[in-house]
C-alpha cells in the first residue's frame, strides 16, 4: 500500500493561521488516500505539545522538531551555499536524518512538501512522486518588500537578495517535482512564467473554508456588550507580526479610520490576532483603535463587526481572512491585492477599494446603508458555499498523486509505525 511523507515548515495543528489552515486540511485529505508520515517544525515547545495529540490520531508517524535556529546561524549556512536565507532558517540535521531513516524503513511512494523551504529534505535520489505545494510565489513577495523599502534602508538589499535567491530555488525545486501547486490561478500563471515550466506541471489548488465552523449559527459565544460597544465596529484579523498585516493595519488606523470617524465619530477599529509587534501595539493609543492580541476564537469578533477590512498592499494567493469573514456573512472592504485570488464578484459580494479615500468611502457606504451591507453579506456567504469547500478544493490532488481514497476501515496508522518524535 502507498505511504505518503508530508513535510511542513510548521506543524499543521491547530489550524489557527493561514498556513496551518491549508496544511491541516491537506494532511486530513491525504490521510484519506494513504498512510501518512508527518515531518514538520514547531515554532515553540508549546506549539509542539499542542500538535502531537492531534497528529497521533491521524498519522502513521510524526516527527515534530522545535525550530531554534537564529537568523545569524541561518545566514552562516545559507550565504556560502548561495541559498535563500529562509531555506537556511529551516535547515536542520536532525530533520534530515529522520527523513533519511524514514525513507529507508518505510515504503514511501509519495512526498508532499508544504512550503518551499521543506524541499531541501526531498532527496535527489527519491524515485517516487514528489508534489510541491509552494502555496504562494514567495520570491515575488520579497520583490514587493524590496520595492516598498526606502532606498536607504539596509533591509532593501536583504529583501532583494532573498527575492533573487528564492526565484532560483523555486525554479530548481519545481523542475525536480512532478507537479507544483499554487493557491490560485493568478499565482500559478505567475509561477509558470518564472519557473519556465509547461502548464501541465503547475496547478492551482485553492484554499477552502470550514463553513460549519465559520457560520453565524456556530458554537461561539458573542462578545459581551462592554467589549462590543455601541458604535460601528470595523475588524481586521491576522497574524500581527507579519509585515503585510502590520503595514495594512497601520495604514488603516492612521490614515483611513480618521476619514471614517469624520462621519461616524464612534466607529472603532479592532485589530484581532496573535503576536502584535511593537508598531501594532502602539496603534492602541490612537482614538477608536483596539488591539486584542491573541484571542481564543476570532468568530465573535467577526460576527460583531459591521465591516471587515483588508487593506493589504502586499498579498499573495487567497486570503483566508477574507474567506472567514465572508463565511461568517460579514460585508468586506478589501484592496485589489487582497482579492486577487478570490472568485467573489465586486460590488455584489464585497467592495474593492485602493486609495485611502476610496477605502474610507466604501466603509462609510456600508455603515450608512444597513440593507446594502446585509445583502452583500448574504451574497458573500453564498459565494463561499458555492466555491470554497475544502473537499472540492483538494480533490484534484487525488489525480496528481495517482491515488484513490483508501478503504474507510483503514485508519491513519501504518502496520508498523515509527515511534513519534
Amino acid at each position: 500500500m502507498s505511504e505518503i511523507l508530508f513535510l511542513a515548515h510548521r506543524a499543521p495543528w491547530p489550524p489557527d493561521r493561514g498556513d496551518r489552515i491549508r496544511s491541516w486540511h491537506m494532511l486530513a485529505h491525504l490521510a484519506r488516500l494513504a498512510h501518512v508520515h508527518v515531518a514538520a517544525f514547531a515554532d515553540s515547545a508549546a506549539d509542539r505539545a499542542a500538535a502531537l495529540p492531534k497528529l497521533e490520531n491521524i498519522t502513521a508517524s510524526h516527527f515534530i522538531r522545535v525550530r531554534q535556529k537564529s537568523r545569524a546561524a541561518a545566514a552562516l549556512y545559507a550565504l556560502p551555499r548561495r541559498l535563500p536565507l529562509s531555506v537556511g532558517l529551516f535547515h536542520d540535521a536532525a530533520m534530515a536524518q529522520h527523513v533519511e531513516r524514514l525513507l529507508n524503513v518505510r515504503p514511501i511512494s509519495h512526498i508532499v512538501a508544504f512550503s518551499g523551504q521543506m524541499a531541501q529534505y526531498v532527496p535527489g535520489s527519491f524515485g517516487g512522486n514528489f508534489l510541491m505545494d509552494f502555496v504562494d510565489v514567495d520570491s515575488a513577495k520579497f520583490e514587493s518588500y524590496a520595492r516598498e523599502d526606502a532606498w536607504w534602508q539596509p533591509m532593501r538589499a536583504v529583501h532583494a537578495w532573498e527575492a533573487w535567491r528564492l526565484a532560483r530555488w523555486e525554479e530548481d525545486v519545481a523542475h525536480r517535482a512532478q507537479f507544483s501547486l499554487l493557491v490560485s490561478e493568478a499565482e500559478a500563471n505567475l509561477f509558470r512564467s518564472r519557473a519556465r515550466l509547461p502548464a501541465r506541471r503547475v496547478h492551482a489548488i485553492g484554499n477552502g473554508i470550514d463553513m460549519a465552523h465559520f457560520h453565524t449559527m456556530g458554537d461561539w459565544q458573542p462578545l459581551d456588550a462592554a467589549t462590543r460597544g455601541t458604535g460601528p465596529l470595523l475588524c481586521f484579523t491576522g497574524q500581527m507580526d507579519y509585515r503585510p498585516n502590520v503595514d495594512a493595519v497601520r495604514r488603516f488606523a492612521q490614515e483611513i479610520l480618521p476619514l471614517v470617524r469624520a462621519d461616524f465619530a464612534d466607529a472603532r477599529f479592532a485589530i484581532v490576532g496573535r503576536s502584535p509587534n511593537e508598531a501594532v501595539r502602539a496603534l492602541a493609543n490612537l482614538p477608536g483603535v483596539i488591539v486584542t492580541g491573541e484571542v481564543p476564537d476570532t468568530r465573535p469578533w467577526l460576527a460583531a463587526a459591521d465591516v471587515v477590512v483588508a487593506p493589504l498592499a502586499i498579498a499573495r494567493g487567497v486570503q483566508n481572512k477574507l474567506l472567514e469573514a465572508m463565511s461568517m456573512a460579514r460585508p468586506v472592504v478589501a484592496s485589489p491585492e487582497a482579492v486577487e485570488g478570490l472568485s467573489a464578484r465586486a460590488p455584489q459580494e464585497l467592495l474593492v477599494a485602493d486609495s485611502n479615500r476610496d477605502t474610507a468611502l466604501a466603509v462609510k457606504r456600508l455603515l450608512g446603508d444597513p440593507v446594502l451591507a446585509a445583502d452583500m453579506a448574504k451574497a458573500a456567504r453564498a459565494r463561499v458555499v458555492t466555491d470554497y469547500s475544502w473537499q472540492a478544493a483538494l480533490r484534484p490532488m487525488d489525480k496528481l498523486l495517482g491515488l484513490a481514497a483508501k478503504n474507510p476501515a483503514v485508519t491513519g496508522k501504518a502496520a508498523e509505525p515509527l515511534r513519534a518524535a
